[in-house]
């Protein structure tokens, strides 16, 4: 009898430190892999509105969840070296805040970690980052953002803030694939339908914007429309500069132009995107995969006008295009 209370008594006393000794082991904290095109500067307010878009799910940064970031800061060369760095870290999910080719470099690196999109400015069927919006297949999802294809919108709504404008310099860098789709399938159709005639200008690397504004200044045009792309982003200040030094009505695909000095941007709504991002993390970090979440395209557009870019460059919005805008900076 005497022996039996013991083995129940050491039974009990291994199953009670056991217990002790799970409950002192810090639960494992998921870790998200932050890979972005652009540098720790620019890319700051977009992080920053993905972690609090996180924090209203529950994610605490440092307590719940943290984050490792990795930023490209516009080299393509470094793309596959970077995803290959998050994988090596075993981190739980990566976020691509980025292009393309960035989110290609990510897929090749990791056929198990899931991938979440942030807004690919391509078709990302097309590209081949995905079977089919509605059913991924395989370890990326997340957002697409229609940049290229909201392109006759943007040429229709500069129409009409400057009623005048007949041709368009298109700045474009032919190295990104969103870009050389626009170009060649979705503006030339605009452009006709609203009796535009377009130019292409290329950019190819940083180098080539003082060349290619030197000569856009002698072949005078009615205003600029600047695609998507990271080179493009990079030098989004030299961009907005040339405009306003040579008066010209410019358009873009996002709201940052415009805060710099842009003259109309026209946009899936941001803010709108980075609470769907977190949505992505959220349903992933509880047991979703990728290939049963649908990849949704935007719901909600932006469109910004700078009246005071305007003022600067001579012109007068028409009143109309201004009760269309979702912002106006003055």
């Amino acid at each position: 009898m005497i022996e039996k209370i013991l083995v129940c008594l050491l039974v009990t006393f291994f199953l009670t430190t056991a217990s002790l000794a799970d409950a002192q082991q810090p639960k494992k904290i998921p870790r998200v892999g932050y890979l972005s095109e652009a540098d720790p500067a620019r890319e700051s307010a977009r992080a920053e509105a993905i972690g609090l878009a996180l924090r209203e799910r529950g994610f605490v940064e440092g307590q719940n969840i943290a984050t490792e970031y990795r930023y490209a800061v516009e080299k393509r060369d470094r793309f596959a070296e970077l995803a290959a760095e998050l994988v090596r870290l075993k981190v739980d999910v990566i976020v691509v805040a980025g292009g393309a080719g960035l989110i290609l470099a990510a897929k090749n690196a990791t056929k198990t970690i899931p991938i979440v999109m942030l807004g690919a400015g391509s078709d990302p069927v097309e590209a081949g980052l995905i079977d089919s919006l509605a059913r991924p297949g395989g370890n990326v999802t997340g957002l697409t953002r229609l940049t290229g294809e909201l392109g006759g919108k943007r040429l229709e709504l500069l129409k009409e803030a400057v009623p005048k404008v007949a041709r368009v310099a298109v700045l474009n860098d032919p190295g990104t694939r969103s870009n050389v789709v626009e170009m060649k399938e979705i503006l030339p159709a605009a452009a006709r339908a609203l009796k535009l005639t377009l130019r292409s200008w290329e950019v190819r690397a940083a180098d080539d914007f003082d060349r290619v504004f030197a000569t856009l200044s002698k072949e005078r045009q009615d205003g600029l429309y600047v695609l998507q792309g990271p080179l493009m982003n990079a030098n989004q200040k030299r961009i907005v500069a040339f405009a306003l030094k040579s008066r010209l009505p410019s358009v873009y695909s996002g709201t940052q132009y415009v805060d710099a000095g842009g003259l109309m941007s026209y946009g899936a709504d941001l803010a709108e995107s980075y609470r769907r991002v977190a949505y992505f993390v959220d349903r992933i970090l509880k047991g979703a995969k990728p290939a049963d979440l649908p990849v949704e395209q935007p719901m909600k557009f932006e469109f910004v006008i700078n009246l005071k870019t305007a003022k600067q460059i001579g012109l007068t919005v028409p009143q109309w295009t201004l009760m269309k805008a979702d912002r106006v900076i003055r």
